[in-house]
Formats: structure tokens, sequence, C-alpha cells
């Protein structure tokens, strides 16, 4: 199991506009680098990726969710992917 964190504080977006389709969701297979969501703080837009590759367990976080720096986003597992 790995976690993915908020590098920074703000919003948790699950999709990169309001009418597409979210990055990822539970139970898919993700590569390390893909993007999972992004974070929103003062207009400024950063993507969180997937530290390594996985299998997208549940979200900690709701869409339109606050973060704080450490906040655990969405636990990854990586049994038997290797």
């Amino acid at each position: 199991m790995s976690d993915i964190i908020s590098p920074l504080p703000g919003i948790f977006y699950r999709r990169p506009a309001p009418d597409k389709d979210v990055f990822v969701q539970e139970g898919d297979l993700v590569d390390a680098g893909q993007t999972i969501g992004i974070v929103e703080i003062m207009k400024q837009f950063t993507e969180i990726q997937a530290t390594t590759a996985g299998r997208i367990g549940a979200f900690q976080v709701e869409d339109f969710g606050t973060v704080s720096p450490g906040d655990v986003i969405v636990t990854l597992s990586t049994d038997g992917l290797r």
C-alpha cells in the first residue's frame, strides 16, 4: 500500500474541468507519474500524480474537498503488480 498525499493546501478536484470525466476512479490501474487529480489554491492548479504504479483504492478526500499539506488523498494498492 502507498498513500498519495497533498503537497500543498487547497481544494482537491478529481476532474480537469467541470464538464470533463474524472482523472481516475476507484479500482483503476495507474502508472507512476499519472495524474489522479488537481489541487487549486488562489487560482493556481497543481497536478497530483501517482508516485508509483498501482490500483486506486478509496479516495480519502471528496471532489471539491479541502486538503492540507500531508493529507492523504487516496490509497494506492501495489500488491501483486510486480
